[in-house]
């Protein structure tokens, strides 16, 4: 596109400025719309916090209306204006409901702004804006979330607080109006009576007393009618595997689980599965804050997971969800980026160990041979057996004991852990027990350390969960790793899967002789960072054993989505909870902890 100045010279105008006049691409709406809803919103707030303008053009119009219009007026621009703050974010995500109520409450808002600010600017940018939603209304078809009604605790406790110190500012924006000088506990007492419709202790001159009561009672309608809806509204769950998906997954494990050590924890009861079209081949998923979840490789046929992972995008897409995959093989990632042209990042190592190679002999492994050696002069004893050799009590004891010795309250682990122990279709899963006789008078008899695997195709198993009494000697972990390795070839296993080592690489790099400034940097940060996430003894843990290490990736859409995916992978690992607690939930027992460091310490994979 170019332009004739004076007559015969051509000029381009810049591809900005072109993108400038044909106005938005219709994909890039949703996030334009959600961002000038919140100044829009922002706008409607001040428009009904603050007093009206009395030399407007308007004025003069305005004073023939109804006297009860402009407190009435404010009221509605207040509530707009905190409606549209809350719906922002779901026009951003293309929500279907969020531009259904943002097409309603904008017409609300530009009338309220008129009636009471008389802001023609306001009402038209406020119209403006509706009719760019509804121009591009097909841009907004995004089903809704997985909910629990416990958003309407959140929303009530959120949104009160915000009508709260909304309100005090309501109350004290009219200082030319207040009648005497109140004090700061009678504002905030004015705004608690106001939030309920009571008249409180400030007065002031004039129709501002009606206008002031008018805003604190729409907040406080507000804050009651919203969280009325979210406890009230129909149930949206969160998706759980059901029996047949189960079975079906077991299936493909059955003829395809040796591809991936993570393929069993696909079968973890709080995770949703799509299945490609022909049925060989699932994605296994969960929904963290809005971001969608696989964990591992796909399951199934290798020809057939673009099928599997293109089901994987539509749910994605029509639920407007950012997909993300934690923890998948490089080949897996190599699929993954070429059906969806997501990008992939070596996310860190798994230390796998193969059982014919595993020995204690040589000075490499002297360290874990004397500990060893020590702990079994003490007298401990361990047994390692599957899961449907163990007896019913026995195995009872062995979870109750695990969840006594879990270090959280909340059960860790994602992607590389199953989230149970003992159920009657895990048989083919292996414990490690380690046993000190003549120590029986605990809650746990004789029991002092518990691993868990699970399997890993017919020759292997995968490490789950690894638990330990306070009170048992430290090297519990190192104790039954070796004997499970020792004891693997009877159980016809000849791979064992370890943890997982985030960064292992930059670790291993940055602490050779002649590693540059910018590697030894980021290890210094990886080695903070370890006082609260382990990275550095999970590595060092795992290289005792002297494993070879298979890469894993994340992969993700843009890199502007890796802090948001972090923060899910967390939330999802039981790393950080953003939930609220729930009442009279019985909080889990913790007469004993965790006193290795490391891996140890979560009492399951890391990732």
């Amino acid at each position: 596109m170019s332009v004739t100045v004076d007559g015969d010279k051509t000029v381009s105008v810049p591809q900005r400025v072109r993108r400038l006049l044909r106005g938005p691409r219709p994909e890039a709406v949703p996030a334009v719309v959600g961002t000038a809803c919140t100044v829009v919103g922002l706008i409607d707030v001040a428009a009904g916090v603050f007093p009206r303008f009395r030399h407007s053009r308007m004025h003069t119009l305005a004073e023939v209306l109804p006297g009860a219009l402009g407190p009435f007026a404010a009221a509605l621009s207040l509530s707009a204006g905190v409606l549209l703050l809350l719906l922002a974010h779901g026009l951003k995500r293309h929500k279907r409901r969020a531009w259904r109520a943002a097409v309603v409450l904008l017409p609300a808002g530009a009338v309220a702004q008129f009636a009471y600010r008389h802001s023609v600017l306001g009402v038209l940018v406020s119209l403006t804006l509706c009719h760019l939603l509804v121009r591009h209304r097909d841009q907004f078809r995004a089903l809704p979330d997985p909910r629990s009604r416990w958003r309407a605790l959140a929303n009530f406790v959120l949104l009160g607080a915000s009508s709260l110190a909304l309100g005090l500012v309501i109350v004290s924006v009219h200082p030319g109006r207040l009648v005497g000088d109140p004090s700061i506990a009678d504002r905030l007492q004015h705004v608690l009576y106001g939030l309920f419709g009571v008249e409180g202790p400030v007065d002031y001159a004039g129709r501002t007393s009606w206008t002031v009561a008018c805003s604190l009672g729409a907040l406080g309608l507000l804050t009651a009618v919203t969280t009325v809806y979210l406890a009230f509204r129909p149930e949206h769950p969160a998706a759980r595997l059901t029996e047949d998906d189960e079975s079906r997954l077991r299936a493909l494990l059955a003829t395809h689980g040796g591809r991936d050590s993570l393929g069993h924890f696909a079968l973890r009861r709080d995770k949703a599965v799509v299945f490609s079209p022909s049925g060989k081949a699932a994605v296994c998923y969960r929904v963290v804050s809005g971001v969608m979840l696989a964990g591992g490789d796909p399951i199934g046929d290798v020809e057939a997971w673009p099928g599997a992972i293109e089901r994987f995008m539509d749910e994605a897409k029509a639920h407007s969800w950012t997909p993300a995959v934690m923890g998948c093989s490089e080949r897996g990632g190599e699929v993954w980026t070429r059906e969806t042209g997501l990008t992939a990042l070596e996310l860190g190592d798994e230390a796998v160990v193969d059982v014919a190679d595993f020995s204690l002999a040589g000075r490499a492994m002297r360290n874990v041979r004397q500990m060893v050696g020590r702990i079994e002069r003490n007298g401990y004893e361990t047994r390692v057996r599957r899961a449907r050799d163990i007896g019913a009590t026995e195995l009872e004891r062995i979870r109750r004991a695990a969840a006594d010795w879990r270090g959280t309250d909340t059960e860790r682990g994602f992607s590389m852990a199953l989230g149970r122990i003992g159920d009657p279709a895990d048989g083919d899963c292996v414990i490690a027990t380690a046993h000190l006789p003549g120590s029986g008078d605990g809650p746990h008899g004789d029991l002092k350390a518990v691993l868990h695997f699970v399997p890993w195709g017919r020759d292997g198993m995968s490490l789950e969960l690894m638990r330990r009494d306070r009170s048992a000697d430290p090297g519990m972990n190192e104790l039954l790793i070796v004997a499970s390795l020792q004891a693997a070839g009877k159980l016809g296993v000849a791979r064992v899967s370890l943890n997982f080592a985030m960064f292992r690489s930059a670790l291993a790099r940055g602490e050779r002789l002649g590693a540059g400034p910018v590697l030894r940097c980021w290890r210094g940060l990886l080695i903070f960072l370890s006082r609260w996430f382990q990275i550095e003894s999970l590595y060092k843990f795992n290289a005792k054993f002297k494993p070879r290490w298979e890469p894993r990736f994340v992969v993700f859409r843009t890199s502007r989505d890796l802090p948001r995916i972090g923060i899910a992978a967390m939330q999802a690992e039981g790393f950080v909870n953003f939930s609220l607690p729930r009442p009279f939930r019985s909080r889990a027992r913790r007469p004993c902890g965790h006193t290795l460091r490391g891996a140890q310490e979560h009492g399951v994979r890391a990732a």
